[in-house]
């Protein structure tokens, strides 16, 4: 494990990820799942609770461009970017292979619908032990997190935004006894189609970013346009603190 600008992140490729679930699931020791990219770096550094809850997390992920780049310039290498929508697409394949049971929690009721309906499609015997939508407030948290350790899944994918999954996850992953719970973000839009997701050769360039805020400049450009020069600054300063450490 690592720590760029004080958030810790797991030295883990793709390949790893998934051979590392197919054994959590085997074993039934509930993980909890996190990622990192550069707004969280950014959005840590005010938010001690945060920190702290990313930390405790079981593994955790590299999910974006600069993440990685980051890793390399201060001499700590990340092997890869680990995308949160790749990656949960890569386990519902392997829950179809291996019979793994999952639940989708998260988004309004009609997208996480049609996002079942759409895995179910594609993945005929697909097993989805449940699913259910991410509006609700404090009051009904407990009587979801039982139905959910009720319908025994294998694999819960939280479509929450940041930071209400993560402390959704800490607060419920003791409860609900879930081998593997993954935030997945605004993944399940995303499935949906009312996302459009970048390019390929944006993704590969790490200018995904700036496909989405295009895309929705009134909600992400005070994540991109503030928040991407101060991670900048975040990693310069890492870089020259360890400079003077030599």
């Amino acid at each position: 494990r690592i720590s760029i600008a004080g958030c810790p992140l797991d030295v883990i490729t793709v390949a790893q990820t998934l051979a590392l679930v197919e054994r959590i699931v085997a074993e039934r020791t509930p993980w909890r799942h996190g990622f990192v990219n550069a707004a969280k770096v950014v959005s840590v550094q005010s938010d001690p609770q945060l920190l702290e809850t990313i930390a405790t997390c079981d593994l955790i992920n590299a999910d974006g461009a600069a993440v990685v780049w980051a890793s390399r310039i201060l001499g700590t290498p990340l092997p890869e970017r680990v995308n949160g929508t790749n990656l949960m697409m890569d386990l519902v394949r392997l829950a179809h292979e291996k019979g793994f049971r999952l639940y989708l929690l998260g988004a309004h009721p009609e997208v996480v619908e049609r996002v079942v309906t759409m895995f179910r499609a594609d993945y005929p015997g697909l097993e989805i032990a449940g699913w259910h939508h991410g509006y609700f407030g404090l009051d009904d948290e407990k009587e979801i997190a039982g139905q959910i350790r009720v319908a025994k899944p294998d694999i819960l994918f939280a479509g929450m935004g940041t930071p209400q999954k993560e402390y959704w996850l800490r607060r419920n992953v003791p409860v609900i006894e879930v081998p593997f719970s993954m935030g997945v973000g605004g993944s399940f839009d995303v499935v949906a189609g009312l996302v459009k997701r970048a390019p390929n050769w944006a993704q590969n360039a790490g200018l995904e970013w700036l496909w989405r805020l295009v895309q929705e400049p009134k909600r992400l450009w005070r994540r991109y346009l503030l928040g991407n020069p101060y991670f900048v600054w975040l990693v310069a300063r890492e870089l020259v603190r360890k400079c003077m450490r030599r």
